[in-house]
């Protein structure tokens, strides 16, 4: 589990990334989450590198017109 302040950035760069995706296109939100999920796993805990993460994960999202 992550300390406050971790998940805090993760919660943070999520919303950042994702902020022009709607709430119901939930497979490609949880698509995003799941990479800087598993990239803070593997240690990456720069908000740079966390938000470059999820902008790569989100235009390889699916989406409901693909």
């Amino acid at each position: 589990m992550y300390d406050t302040t971790t998940a805090a950035l993760l919660r943070a760069v999520l919303d950042e990334v994702c902020e022009s995706v709607s709430h119901r296109e939930v497979g490609a939100r949880t698509h995003v989450a799941s990479k800087i999920l598993e990239a803070a796993t593997r240690g990456e805990v720069s908000r740079e590198g966390l938000t470059q993460i999820g902008r790569d994960a989100l235009s390889q999202a699916p989406t409901m017109w693909r």
